[in-house]
C-alpha cells in the first residue's frame, strides 16, 4: 500500500524558516487507498507552523487533523496509516526534542499502543539558518520511535537544496 502526502509552500513562514522534507514536485494525492485504509495526521505545535503545514497535508490528502495531545491511543490504534509532525524546540537534546505534546506522548502513549506494521510518515518543521546544527531533530526522534515500535516508515526525501550542517532527522543522506 502506498501513501502518497503532499505538502504545499507555506508563503506565510518568515524567509528563514523552511519546511523540512517537503517533496520537489507536486503529486496526485488520494484520500484513500484502494483498500480504504484509516489514515491520520498527528501534529503538536507551539508556534502554529507545524499546524499549518499538517493542515496542507490534510487539505491535499481530504483527511481531518488533530493535536497529538488530543488523540486517544484507541483512534491511534485504530489507523493503518499515520502521518507526524513536529517542530525541533530542544535542541541537540537526545529526546523530548519537539517541546510540545510529542515530548509526553512518545514516551508516555506510544509504548502501550500496538502500532506494529503500520505506515508511519514523518514530517518535520525548523529553521535551517538560525539552527542549522539542529535542523528538525524532532523529526527524527518521532520517526526513531516508530520505528522502534514495529512501524513501516515511508516517505524518505533528498536533502538535496537544504542549507544545515547537521540533523537528527538524516538518514543514509536522505530526510525521514
Amino acid at each position: 500500500m502506498k501513501l502518497f502526502l503532499a505538502i504545499a509552500a507555506v508563503s506565510c513562514l518568515s524567509k528563514s524558516t523552511t519546511l523540512a522534507f517537503a517533496p520537489s514536485a507536486h503529486h496526485n494525492v488520494r484520500s484513500a487507498t484502494a483498500l480504504n485504509a484509516k489514515v491520520g495526521i498527528y501534529y503538536s505545535t507551539q508556534t502554529g507552523n507545524c499546524e499549518t503545514v499538517a493542515g496542507y497535508i490534510s487539505e491535499a490528502a481530504g483527511l481531518e487533523i488533530a493535536d497529538i495531545g488530543d488523540a486517544t491511543d484507541e483512534e491511534v490504534a485504530g489507523l493503518d496509516s499515520i502521518i507526524v509532525g513536529a517542530p525541533t524546540w530542544h535542541t541537540d537534546e537526545e529526546s523530548e526534542r519537539s517541546g510540545t505534546s510529542w515530548d509526553s506522548w512518545l514516551y508516555d502513549n506510544l509504548p502501550n499502543i500496538d502500532v506494529s506494521g503500520k505506515n508511519v510518515a514523518v514530517f518535520g518543521v525548523g529553521d535551517q539558518e538560525s539552527y542549522n546544527d539542529y535542523y528538525c531533530d524532532a523529526a527524527g526522534e518521532l520517526y526513531d520511535l516508530f520505528e522502534g515500535a514495529g512501524c513501516k516508515m515511508m516517505g524518505f526525501t533528498s536533502t538535496d537544496g537544504y542549507d544545515h550542517s547537521s540533523s537528527k532527522a538524516e538518514r543514509d543522506g536522505k530526510f525521514i
